[in-house]
């Protein structure tokens, strides 16, 4: 990424995304107290979420939505075309910024295909969600208790027992989760309201026979990769891979790399941190060889979704010859198809785009670190770094170049490194977020995890025994 891409992308921010954010928060606001105890200002909130999709295929129905609403009746459909219109808002805004983020890249990207089938009925479990997420956002967010929360453990329960609908399962959980922490709500001093908003409107859509994901391919190819990204929470982890994949002319024929995703998670607990994480992925040893080694990996016959996420079977892959991911990017990223993105994925937060960042200098203030390239800074989002990997925020400030997800949050674009060279004891050095992959590579973090045991050992062990009894 050059300064000039820099400028354009930083300079010219795309018209409207403030208005329409704007439009999302009043009726986030309006979740706050319920929509069972709507005051003046929170129904001509409502009333401007139905003008801002008025000349949408939703606009008419939409419209009827917010009267019945304003007047007092509440159901199920009215709140899924509600929480409709709130998505198709905030991913109007999700594909200005990443049309400005492509435009400034210079980069291709893949439409979305249109639906082949259409929607079967709706599944009975996905009902019974529905109807407590509708109860949710009459009761609002304040007004949210245990005893409001302990109603969706019955939904809940059917939906994990269907791995068709675990997507569903598994966010409506989250949601529960977090919701329980905070119960009583009406006692926390601030609520994280977009985000409340953001995951119930998305339980909701997904409770819709139409959010069903489109149909996988098979491709194979060279997989290399350019970094991974781990997502960690107190009781799952996620690694995310992104990579490029040379396909053998398959699906598309096409000879230009595709930007593409691989995504593996497991369970955990909250105690389980640091470099012992990459343990509880220890069932994909390819793909974690492949990271530590900074190795291309062949791929036979792996399924790859229109989202450009692969779907992994590490016995699909082979270790192939090694690939250094900044010499990759530095060759390939620039002409990289990057994926068409998915109907429910249109979410700002989902941004998270490879780039190649080099020849900046490094400022630190008291906004934090970011990166000056050719008179144009752009934030550094260090926050973000993992605890299990070797990547720290004094080896970014350090770095001459960096290998980083360009995301947008909080009304700007930052960088999140995943890979970084820098200069440390007068030797130039490569650090990626994979390289413990297989296990700490510095001596002294080896030796403290060594002392302090193996805690997944002992959790399985006292597990077991539980089971026994």
């Amino acid at each position: 990424m050059r300064g000039a891409q820099l400028t354009d992308l930083l300079d010219h921010s795309p018209a409207g995304v403030t208005e329409a954010l704007d439009v999302v928060d009043g009726f986030d606001q309006a979740l706050v107290g319920g929509l069972s105890r709507l005051d003046a200002e929170r129904t001509a909130a409502l009333a401007a979420l139905a003008g801002a999709v008025a000349s949408t295929p939703l606009g008419s129905a939409l419209a009827e939505t917010v009267d019945k609403v304003a007047a007092g009746s509440v159901g199920d459909e009215h709140l899924l075309r509600l929480a409709g219109a709130r998505s198709a808002i905030v991913g109007a805004v999700h594909d200005a910024l990443r049309e400005q983020a492509d435009t400034a890249l210079g980069r291709t990207r893949a439409q979305w295909p249109a639906p082949t089938t259409a929607a079967g009925p709706v599944d009975g479990r996905l009902l019974a969600a529905r109807s407590w997420l509708t109860e949710l956002a009459i009761t609002g967010w304040r007004n949210v208790d245990h005893d409001l929360v302990a109603t969706s453990q019955q939904a809940l329960h059917a939906l994990l027992a269907e791995p068709a609908l675990r997507r569903a399962a598994v966010l409506l959980d989250g949601l529960a989760a977090e919701l329980h922490h905070s119960s009583p709500v009406a006692t926390m001093d601030r609520l994280p309201v977009r985000r409340w908003a953001d995951l119930w409107a998305r339980a909701m859509l997904l409770t819709s026979p139409e959010s069903q994901p489109a149909a996988p391919e098979p491709v194979s190819g060279r997989l290399l990769i350019l970094g991974a990204d781990v997502h960690e929470h107190a009781t799952a982890v996620q690694l995310q891979v992104h990579a490029l994949l040379e396909t053998h002319g398959e699906p598309t024929g096409d000879d230009a790399p595709r930007l593409v995703r691989v995504s593996v998670s497991a369970a955990k607990v909250d105690t389980i941190v640091g470099p012992v994480i990459w343990q509880l992925l220890a069932a994909h040893p390819v793909l974690l060889a492949a990271l530590a080694g900074r190795l291309s990996l062949d791929v036979t016959g792996m399924p790859l979704h229109p989202g450009g996420d692969l779907v992994w079977h590490d016995g699909q892959a082979r270790p192939g010859e090694p690939a250094d991911p900044f010499a990759v990017a530095r060759v390939q990223l620039g002409e990289a198809l990057a994926p068409a993105v998915p109907p429910l994925d249109r979410h700002p937060v989902s941004i998270a785009e490879p780039v190649l960042l080099e020849g900046y200098t490094a400022n630190s203030d008291d906004a934090g670190l970011s990166f000056d390239l050719d008179g144009t800074r752009i934030a550094v989002d260090t926050d973000r770094l993992p605890g299990c990997g070797p990547l720290t925020a004094d080896l970014v400030a350090a770095s001459t170049a960096c290998l980083g997800l360009l995301r947008w949050d909080d009304g700007g674009w930052s960088v999140q490194p995943i890979g970084v060279q820098a200069t440390v004891k007068r030797k130039k050095v490569a650090v990626h977020t994979g390289d413990w992959a297989q296990g700490p590579t510095d001596p002294k973090i080896a030796k403290a995890v060594a002392r302090s045991g193996d805690p997944i050992a002992v959790l399985r062990e006292r597990a077991g025994r539980l089971l026994r009894k």
